[in-house]
Parts: C-alpha cells; structure tokens; sequence
C-alpha cells in the first residue's frame, strides 16, 4: 500500500531540477496508494553522494521541502538513476526517520524502496543486530537494505554482480513485496524486484525499439540452492551479459533512452506508453540503456503459471490517457469519479452488449462457460466495496443460473479455510487486481483445482494475469480512495456475467430481455439521478449536519446499497454509519431508533416494496423521521418524510441508481467536516497487504 518510483536516463541529459520534478510528478499520481509520508534520493555533487528529501504527509509538502533547500538544480547528469516512495505506514509510525528511501548505513551503501511486507523481518533484525549491524527506523524495508549489506561485506573480492546480490537478498524474504535498490558500489544501475506486489517499467526511446519484446534469462543451478546466506557465505556465480534485443540500435551503438519504474501506470503514462508488466519472481536489471529481466527459481516453481515462466516479457502500450488522471473542472478525483458513471457504465457494457439482439458476449468467458454452468456452485470472494458489488448480484445469479451461490470476504474465505473443490467456480472481484486478500484466496482455490474467474479493472494486474479467464470492467482509472464508479462497473459487470450463462436458457428469454433494456437506459437514468446534487448537498449541510450517527436500511437487492453507502459514509466523512437489512430490525437494531437516529431507508419499487413499508412503519412508531429513497411516482411516502426521488429501473439494476444519492451524500458530508475526500485517514487504494 505505497507507491514506488524511480526514474533512470542514460545518454539523454536531465538538470537535477528535471529530475526532481520527473519524480515528484511520478509520486503525485499515486499518492492514492499512500500518503503518510514520501521521500526521494537522487545523486549528490560528489562522487558516492545521495541527496534524500523525505516530508511527513502528502507530496506537496515534499515538494516545498525540495524548493527551500540549497541544492544546486542546475547540475546536470548524462546519466543517473533516482529512486521515489510515498508511504503508507505498516512498520512504524509515519516519520521522517521511517520515510523511504532506507538506506543500509550513513555511508549510503545501499538504499531501498519497498512496497509490501516482509513478512520476517523481526527475525532477519535480530540476527544481523548480532552481527553488530545498527538500526535506525522502526521499518521492515531497513532490514532488507542491510541485509544486502551485509551479503556484500561478505564477498571476499566484491566482484558480484547487482543483480546476483538482489537474488542472493530476496532469496532470505518472506512476504509480499515490490522493491527498487540503488547502490553508490553500482553507479547508475538500479535493479527492481517483485513478489506479490505491482511493478511495471516504462520505456520511452527516440526511435522505435528493435523489438517489443525483452528476453528473459532463466534461473541456472545457483538460484535454486537454498543456503541460508546468513550462516554460509554465498559463492560467486559466473554471469554471462548479453545484449538486451530490444535496446539494441541500428548501427550499434548506445542510443539515449529513459526507464521509469513505478506501481502504477498512471506515474509513467504522461512520459511513455510504452511499457513492461513485471511478474511475480521477476529481478530487472537497468544499467547502461539496457534492460535484463532475470527469473529467482527455487520456490513453488510448480504453482507458476505459463506466462510467468515464458522467455519474455511483452513491451505493452498503455491504453490511458493523460486526462482521464486529472481532476479537469472538477475539485476532488471523487467528485469527478462520481460524475463520470453515465460514461464508465457504457464502457463497460461497450461491445459486450448487442441491444439490437438483446445479446451478451463477454470474450474472456467464452472458451468457459460450458464449465462455467456445470459447476457445483459458484464462490464470489472479494473484499470492501468489491465484496457489496457480490452482495448486490447474487439474488439474479441464483435466478437465472439455479447454480447455489455464495459470497465471502476474502479474509475471513482464507481464516476458515474454506473447503474449495474441483468443480466450484471462484469469482474474484477487485478493483486494482492487487489486493492482497483476494490474491491469496485466488492462490488457494488454485491450489484445490477451481475454475478461477477475475473480474478486475486494471489490465495487466495480478488477478487479472493468474486467473483462468475473466472480464474487465473497463471503467478507466479511479484515483479517488473510496470506490465509486468501479463499484457500478463491476455491479454492470457480474450482471452481464449471469445474463451471458443465462442465454441458454429459453425460459429466462422475457426476464433476460427486461434486465438488457434496463441496461439500454441505465446511463439516462444515472445523469437523472446525478441532477440531485444540489438537495443532496443541502441535506448534508442541514439535517445531517451535527450527526454523529447513521443507520441505512433496506431489503433485497436494496442491502447491498445500503452496506455500499454506509461504507462511503464512514470512510470519508468518519461519520459512524451502518447498513442494515430490514428483515432484521426487529431482532436487535430496532433499539437504536429513536427521535435523534437520523435513519435513511431504501423503498425503491420491487416484490419487497410491502416488507419494507412495514419496517418503514416499525421506525415512525419509534419517532423516527426517516429519510426516504423512493421512486420518482410513488405516492405511497408520507408527505411529511424526507424523500430522495430516483428513476425506476428494472429490479436487479435498481441498486446502481439508488447508490448514487449516498455516493453524493458521502462527499458532502465529507466536505461539510472538512475532511480531505480523495484521501481519508488511514486509507490507501490499493490494500497490497494483509
């Protein structure tokens, strides 16, 4: 749950200024994966010399921080590397002291960027304090800087190689990680890592590269010893270098060439589109305008998959843009995430649904649906907001597919130990196709031989590389913390999901046919809906204005609204709110309601209109004075209650028009207490560990 960046040119001249921009910029794009504290080290004046910048809380601070210093801007490099972190803090509490980058020792033998948990670094702290190494923060990262120090102190001739020292280092870590090393023994050499966690490289080059492709060296006979390099010095490996084929220029020689490593392609899009997806186990090496991907082997090699163990790593060009990063007229990443639902809803349904035919085609799960509807049950496993999206679908996944359906947190799915057989499919849901959880859970339904379907947003993610088959729900990048459009897009998603393993079916024709029109009118109905903004800020700013507490309530289709809403409630407004169903009132809840409960209620039009009127009932004789979302004609709402009108929709559908009032609700509130929207406390985008 940080972002790492790091920025490499060779033959291609950059001033410090540049440089310190270049990562600055990188560091702002992803401060939504942590925003505790960043730092950044860059080349000194003197040979062997760091440069560190670190500021407590956001990117702004460091960049005024960078702007009062003495440092020379105008120094320029031919060639460089410099390395970039934004934190949000697991070890330690946020510090300048425990602002990345780590370095091993004062003399800045190596420095570390990190982005995960070391999962042993207590142990690893403690054997190296016996060998009289010294500690200066309270972070799991200082244990791997000084452990590479200490693998090359114990070289007898330091003719080791960067990236064999990294493989000898990682070869000792447990845990889920992505890591950047830069040393002064390895001028203008960077070498990145990864286990669990995010990397890509992005390469931008004044001609066309050779190939789209770059080779990587598979692992010889010493990455697959296990010595412990604690206790046994490790041994020099012979290294054969070659030629990356990609970088290799027409006549020759060395071509200028800029890499720029980073977690999320949003930190190099606006430099480069051109870029390489890292997997699990991969070591890259940048030196000399080159780049050598090399394999660590040794460990659970049988549980890899085809394309991690392939002889090359495909150089990809980026679909996104520029713009759809920045916040354009709007003042917060969430405020415009929210506005752009009637656009990412189309996204995701474009090309997929044919309302001409009243067809789905969801290429990802052709080749599977056949085994797809012959499995014993489907397992939905996510977690936060992805997890509600489950919730809201599951009732017309039992419908039309009569396959039992089950939803689990990811977590509690792992805690238990769930039993998973070789005829259940597993559907996993998560925005940046990263979180840590479901990545586990994917792990171990693998291990017990389930189908493994990925619904994700972020091509080229983890789940979206290790699962079976899948769909992308294209809504386009999300920066803002709490999830907004990808929670409608996935909901879209799933529902198009079930109308496709429907289509067999000729007596679902009519009900499959309602839900696809429904579909054909969503986008109208949320710009509809979006046009309440002004009553709801104004609700925001008066009835809710002193609340400490709020209950959300619905039924049905309607309880994964309100756990959705109450959950963006709390996450940016720190507003205590909790979703509850209706069915359940009178066996507990019931005995917060009183005058002073704000309550909001869900009474949208379906088959459970009735039922829900009766809790309606139960919380008026309470004294309650509930706010209602109901639909546009329902004259059913007492004239004196608080009503949130919305368009009608089919009833499966009806959820993503409801959620948008408390997405609304959620930001004003926000705003009213002052709190920074895009970046609640203690939050990060992307939950990259346990």
């Amino acid at each position: 749950m940080c972002g790492i960046f790091a920025y490499c040119n060779f033959l291609k001249e950059k001033s410090r200024e540049e440089i310190l921009e270049i990562l600055c910029n990188g560091l702002a794009r992803e401060e939504y994966r942590g925003y505790d504290s960043a730092g950044l080290g860059v080349d000194g004046d003197k040979p062997r010399e760091v440069l560190y910048f670190k500021e407590v809380g956001k990117v702004a601070g460091l960049r005024k921080k960078i702007a009062s210093s003495s440092v020379d801007g105008t120094k320029s490099f031919v060639s460089q590397v410099s390395i970039a972190h934004t934190r949000w803090a697991t070890h330690g509490p946020p510090s300048e002291t425990n602002c990345h980058p780590v370095r091993s020792d004062h003399g800045s033998d190596f420095l570390v960027v990190h982005n995960g948990i070391v999962t042993n670094s207590g142990e690893l702290r403690l054997v190296l304090q016996k060998r009289g190494y010294k500690f200066e923060t309270e972070t799991d990262t200082e244990a791997v800087a000084i452990l590479t120090k200490y693998i090359w102190d114990t070289q007898p001739d330091k003719r080791i190689t960067f990236t064999d020292l990294i493989k000898m280092v990682l070869k000792e870590l447990e845990g889920s990680f992505a890591f950047v090393f830069k040393s002064i023994h390895f001028p203008n050499e960077v070498v990145t890592a990864r286990r669990g966690s995010p990397l890509l490289i992005g390469v931008k080059t004044d001609k066309k590269l050779k190939a789209d492709f770059v080779d990587v060296e598979a692992a010889g006979p010493e990455d697959l010893e296990t010595t412990n390099s604690l206790l046994v010095p490790p041994t020099q490996a012979k290294v054969m270098r070659t030629q990356s084929r990609a970088f290799m220029s027409e006549d020759g020689l060395p071509q200028p060439i800029e890499f720029f490593i980073a977690s999320d392609a949003a930190a190099i899009v606006e430099h480069t589109k051109r870029v390489l997806y890292l997997e699990d186990d991969d070591i890259a090496h940048v030196a000399e305008g080159q780049l050598h991907i090399h394999r660590l082997r040794g460990r659970g090699d049988e549980q890899q998959t085809a394309a991690q163990l392939a002889s090359t790593r495909s150089i990809e060009i980026l679909e996104l843009e520029i713009a759809a990063i920045m916040k354009g007229k709007f003042d917060t990443f969430m405020q415009k995430e929210i506005y752009e639902q009637p656009e990412s809803v189309v996204n995701t349904m474009r090309g997929r649904v044919n309302f001409d035919t009243n067809t789905i085609t969801l290429g990802g799960l052709r080749s599977y649906l056949p085994i797809i509807r012959r499995g014993r049950r489907l397992v939905f496993i996510a977690c936060g907001t992805s997890y509600h999206s489950c919730l809201a679908t599951r009732a017309i996944f039992e419908e039309l597919t009569e396959i039992p359906v089950s939803v689990e947190l990811a977590s509690d799915f792992l805690d238990r130990k769930t039993p998973i057989f070789r005829d259940d499919v597993c559907i996993f849901l998560s925005q940046s196709g990263e979180t840590a959880d479901t990545i586990l859970a994917l792990r171990y339904s693998m291990d017990r031989g389930a189908l493994c379907v990925g619904v994700v947003n972020t091509v080229g993610s983890t789940l979206s590389r290790d699962t079976h088959c899948g769909v992308h729900i294209n809504a386009g990048p999300e920066v803002g913390v709490a999830s907004t459009k990808a929670y409608t897009s996935q909901y879209i998603a799933l529902v198009m999901i079930a109308l496709q393993l429907a289509d067999d079916r000729i007596s679902f024709t009519e009900r499959r046919n309602q839900i696809i029109d429904g579909l054909h009118s969503l986008p109208a109905l949320i710009k509809r809906t979006l046009e309440q903004d002004s009553a709801l800020q104004t609700l925001a700013s008066t009835i809710l204005a002193n609340s400490k507490s709020l209950l959300l309530m619905g039924r049905g289709y309607q309880h994964a609204t309100c756990l959705e809403g109450a959950l963006k409630i709390k996450e940016i407004s720190y507003m205590h709110s909790e979703g509850i169903l209706a069915g359940e009132l009178k066996h507990g809840p019931l005995a917060l309601i009183d005058e002073n409960m704000p309550v909001i209620i869900v009474m949208t039009r379906d088959s459970l209109y009735p039922k829900v009127q009766s809790a309606f009932a139960q919380i008026t004789a309470r004294k309650a004075q509930p706010i209602v979302i109901c639909n546009e004609d329902d004259d059913n709402v007492p004239a004196g209650a608080k009503a949130i009108r919305v368009p009608k929709t089919v009833d499966c559908l009806q959820g993503i028009i409801n959620v948008i009032p408390l997405q609304l609700l959620s930001y004003y509130l926000a705003v009213q207490n002052g709190c920074d929207v895009d970046f609640p406390r203690n939050l990060a985008k992307s939950v990259t560990v346990e």
